[in-house]
């Protein structure tokens, strides 16, 4: 039977439609700087929040009504709900998903039990994959949840729990082989501390550098071509997480080597908790040549967690699109909602509006982007703000053929700088507005 039966296939009906389950500005097929806006967003649905997600919160248990939950935590449950989560992304249209590895299926009492549970779904998964046509994006494995992973995963004091979390993920690799997953994603949901009386900061991020490299050389081995992502969180649950920001991030895969193996996966709410904008995280990893895949959502600015809401502001996803744009797109990473419906919005429905409202965000975000980007304002005035490093003094600095004598010998000849020039940002600020 039919999990949604009540709701059709999303279809585009264009930006006057009066209908709240179809797209006004999401047309797959549209081309945008010559390509479909399906190739520049790649979306995504995750697992974790839209199909095991239950509303609950420290106050409360789960709210979700989810008629097609058999109320145990068992493989034949499991594979029932990829089913359902296939009939869903089908019905919304969207081309990928993500998942932890206990997202899909539950852990057993052993190892070898667990195991033998994720086989069982991943070919569920991978029988209606072949239905569908609809692909994995990016697998990961959850080393946060058992209370095995306490003080952390690789970067745990236990030996034990090290190699567990070591076994997990090549169990992870493997499966995320099998489906045909574009990408895998590493997420420190417990590396870190809460207390530096009792770290050794320096040997759990040799621990956690470590623990990368045996998943890179072992994806080598299995012949999984898939590109590795890092993503970056600040805090929650722990005081203080290895992977803080995307500098953290980057300055860590530069001092370890990892380089060449290992790009970003940054998400908005994760960019609010650090102190940043999302246009930071994306411009900093992106300058940088690491800019990967991205979380969409946003948190509330009056709440002070991981909120995970779905992304309506068109400021936002404007600013995230024309960070993309610039550097060439996210493919073969993707847009993943990684995101949840509230409390309050309990019934199946609700999973349709959310995702919904987020695909058409982006898609204005995206149009608005290309606007801006044909009309060349914006970008003229930056390349003239910066005008003074194109010719004679500052070219020679930007060369590297200016060292500190001659630039004082310079402005011994001179005498001051060339008067500064207003940055405009009023100006600016307001020129967005006319796009939006």
């Amino acid at each position: 039977m039919a999990a949604f039966p009540d709701v059709q296939k999303i279809r585009f009906d264009g930006p006057k439609s009066k209908n709240l389950l179809a797209f006004r500005h999401y047309d797959e097929n549209e081309m945008v700087e010559g390509r479909p806006m399906k190739d520049h967003f790649r979306f995504a649905v995750s697992y974790w929040h839209s199909f095991r997600g239950t509303g609950s919160d420290p106050f409360g248990p789960g709210t979700m009504q989810r008629p097609w939950e058999a109320g145990q935590d068992s493989v034949e449950n499991a594979v029932n709900r990829t089913r359902v989560a296939f009939e869903f992304l089908e019905k919304l249209g969207v081309h990928f998903y993500c998942f932890h590895d206990r997202d899909v299926a539950p852990e057993g009492k052993s190892l070898t039990e667990t195991n033998r549970n994720l086989d069982a779904v991943v070919k569920a998964l991978k029988q209606e994959q072949q239905r569908t046509g609809i692909s994995l994006l990016w697998g990961t494995a959850n080393l946060f949840s058992n209370p095995r992973y306490v003080h952390g995963a690789a970067t745990s004091p236990n030996a034990d729990a090290f190699a567990f979390a070591a076994a997990q993920v090549k169990k992870a690799l493997e499966v995320t082989k099998e489906l045909g997953g574009s990408g895998y994603t590493f997420w420190g949901g417990r590396e870190g501390y809460q207390n530096l009386w009792n770290t050794d900061m320096k040997r759990e991020l040799d621990h956690l550098a470590r623990f990368m490299h045996m998943a890179v050389d072992y994806a080598k081995q299995i012949g999984f071509t898939g590109q590795f992502y890092f993503e970056p969180k600040p805090k929650e649950p722990t005081k203080h997480q290895y992977d803080f920001d995307a500098a953290a991030c980057i300055n860590f895969l530069r001092a370890y080597g990892l380089t060449d193996h290992i790009k970003l996966n940054l998400e908005t709410n994760h960019a609010t908790l650090a102190g940043h904008t999302m246009q930071h995280e994306l411009e900093y990893a992106g300058s940088q040549g690491f800019l990967g895949s991205m979380d969409a959502n946003t948190g509330d600015l009056l709440l002070g967690w991981d909120t995970d809401q779905f992304p309506t502001d068109i400021y936002l996803t404007t600013a995230c699109m024309l960070s993309i744009l610039k550097y060439g797109g996210i493919a073969p990473g993707g847009i993943n909602f990684d995101a949840k419906v509230r409390r309050e919005s309990f019934e199946p429905v609700d999973l349709f509006h959310a995702h919904i409202g987020g695909m058409d965000a982006f898609a204005r975000g995206l149009k608005i982007a290309a606007a801006i980007r044909a009309d060349g304002v914006l970008e003229r005035f930056v390349k003239e703000r910066y005008a003074s490093y194109s010719t004679g003094i500052g070219a020679e600095i930007e060369s590297g053929k200016a060292d500190f004598a001659s630039l004082e010998r310079y402005m011994l000849e001179k005498g001051d700088a060339t008067p500064n020039v207003s940055g405009r940002q009023e100006m600016l600020e307001n020129l967005i507005n006319t796009y939006i």
